[in-house]
């Protein structure tokens, strides 16, 4: 289990810098990112190594953020991989809200269900 923070920042050039500057100044290491605009603003959702540093530096910026529980999950690198993981989860109730690749090739998962779906990865064979 991991944290993901979710942060609103403004539709402009030098956003996506100013965050980082902002999360490296406390030594805030991204594990894991993903952005899309939205109307105006980008989103910004991300997995830090330090969750407790996150919050001191987005805090100290002024920034608004949410957090939630997210999977990180090691995917083997072959076709048909995510096929089998999506039909686990589908098959077992689990419905993923959102996936991305963390920097280390993990996948990140929001899912309903985290108890559920980290047994389904785990008899998998996937951690």
């Amino acid at each position: 289990m991991a944290t993901e923070f979710t942060v609103f920042v403004e539709d402009r050039p030098g956003a996506l810098a100013y965050l980082t500057e902002v999360l490296v100044t406390n030594a805030v290491n991204i594990l894991a990112i993903h952005g899309s605009p939205c109307t105006g603003q980008g989103i910004i959702q991300f997995v830090p190594d330090s969750p407790d540093a996150a919050i001191e530096a987005l805090r100290h910026a002024g920034f608004d953020y949410v957090t939630q529980n997210v999977l990180l999950v090691t995917l083997v690198n072959e076709p048909g991989a995510l096929a089998r993981l999506a039909r686990a989860m589908g098959e077992a109730g689990v419905n993923i809200n959102a996936i991305y690749v963390a920097m280390t090739g993990q996948l990140v998962l929001d899912v309903d269900n985290h108890s559920k779906a980290q047994q389904v990865a785990m008899s998998l064979g996937m951690h």
